[in-house]
């Protein structure tokens, strides 16, 4: 190195360190501030920063920042030990080798594929499984794959998803009789090989819309995929880590999966990492078939440990429910106000407000026009469905929100609401 230059000391730039983030709020260079209605991209469970895992992490750094799974996977069984003492019944194995729900999702196919001898995989519309080609094909959107040839091939058979509020068949819950799980049936009669492994479902539908599927819909999936020898994988992604109010979203919705995949949130303030637990006889891997190399990576395992110990506490999650409750009832007293809103659903602390036209059609504009009004005008950062395709606005804050930021969000959105309204009826451009 030049004697002219001096050797970094470490000390971040004011450019690297222009942003900050804390609890719910981000702080831009200008000085303004937002509020995050979202938790970053749903990963933020804990919030910016949260000062135990941030601790964790800078501890861990003093160690070793990195090191390959050969020498962290005792380490990494013991850190997630504690999630499956709290899993849905028999779910006792897990595989840590993951940063990323994608490669998640597909560990998961590999082991129904690999367990059962079976190749194709059932999903449902609306659904959002991963980035990768093969989780983009198993996704329930098309216009994620419409520019990838090879997203098309291998994505096995799709099937309507369990959205009440615009039923797929035309039916009302519950007169419908659960039409739409037990047609599955016939999707496996007529539209599959004949050789499906397994079924990939979220407890809730996050990016389709915050769709929750109706009690006894989970109970019904499971007995067909028991008739047929199916296997169900739940995409934990979003709804997993205390998001609805328990460790598992599955626990909350009536699901008995066989496999579980987790990421998002596992690393509690966004330190990428991700899990898959399963059935003791699913544990079919061998290392090479599935491993990557910054996989169980000692950084991310010591943010995983930190994260556990909060998010696994009954105490914690019973103010998550108290507050998901808060924030719902809130949520749907602003709906009812609003001629935007056709329904306001959610659990937890996962929400969405359906917006839609005068006719009840989906306004995916709209959704947009009050995402875009939200951030300029209030401050306040919400998310769309379907990438903006959607016509969901997602309200979704850390778990570790305060009451009063719980009220600050519903205060904003409402205003929100009204803007945008008034905007629709002078005839504004949006």
């Amino acid at each position: 190195m030049s004697a002219s230059k001096p050797a970094r000391t470490g000390t971040l730039t004011d450019a690297r360190r222009s942003i900050r983030g804390r609890g719910l709020t981000i702080e831009l260079p200008d000085g303004t501030t937002l509020l995050d209605a979202v938790s970053g991209t749903f990963n933020l469970p804990l919030g910016y920063s949260y000062p135990g895992v941030v601790a964790a992490i800078r501890e861990q750094a003093t160690h070793a920042v990195h090191l390959s799974s050969e020498f962290t996977g005792e380490r990494a069984q013991a850190a997630v030990r504690p999630l499956l003492e709290k899993a849905p019944p028999g779910i006792t194995k897990a595989w840590v080798r993951d940063i990323t729900g994608s490669t998640a999702n597909e560990c998961a196919v590999r082991i129904a594929q690999k367990a059962t001898g079976r190749r194709e995989v059932l999903s449902l519309f609306l659904s959002h499984h991963g980035q990768t080609l093969f989780t983009t094909a198993l996704s329930g959107n098309s216009f994620r794959r419409s520019a990838f040839p090879a997203a098309q091939s291998g994505s096995g058979v799709k099937i309507p998803a369990p959205y009440c509020h615009r039923c797929f068949y035309g039916q009302n819950y519950p007169d419908c009789g659960l039409m739409c799980a037990d047609r599955m049936e016939d999707f496996l009669e007529f539209a599959s090989g004949g050789s499906v492994a397994a079924v990939i479902v979220e407890p809730v539908l996050g990016n389709g819309g915050n769709i929750v599927p109706p009690p006894g819909y989970f109970e019904r999936l499971r007995d067909i995929c028991d008739r047929h020898g199916i296997l169900i994988i739940a995409d934990e992604v979003q709804t997993g880590l205390g998001r609805l109010g328990t460790v598992f979203g599955s626990s909350a919705v009536g699901l008995r999966p066989d496999i579980i995949t987790l990421a998002k949130g596992l690393g509690g303030v966004g330190m990428p990492i991700a899990a898959v637990l399963m059935r003791p006889e699913l544990d079919v891997l061998a290392a090479f078939e599935h491993s990557f190399t910054s996989g169980a990576n000692p950084l991310a395992l010591a943010a995983m440990e930190a994260t556990i110990e909060v998010i696994a506490d009954d105490e914690f999650l019973a103010e998550v429910r108290r507050k998901g409750a808060e924030l719902g009832d809130l949520l749907k007293d602003l709906g009812k106000q609003s001629a935007l809103v056709s329904e306001v659903r959610g659990l937890g602390m996962m929400w969405g407000l359906e917006i839609s036209d005068s006719d009840g059609s989906p306004d995916a504009a709209t959704a947009r026009e009050i995402i875009r009004v939200a951030r300029a005008e209030e401050r306040l950062v919400l998310r769309p469905s379907r990438y903006g395709f959607g016509n969901v606005v997602k309200v979704r804050p850390a778990l570790v929100a305060r009451d009063d930021e719980i009220t600050d969000i519903t205060e904003r959105l409402a205003r929100t609401l009204t803007r945008v309204e008034k905007q629709i009826s002078t005839g504004a451009n949006r």
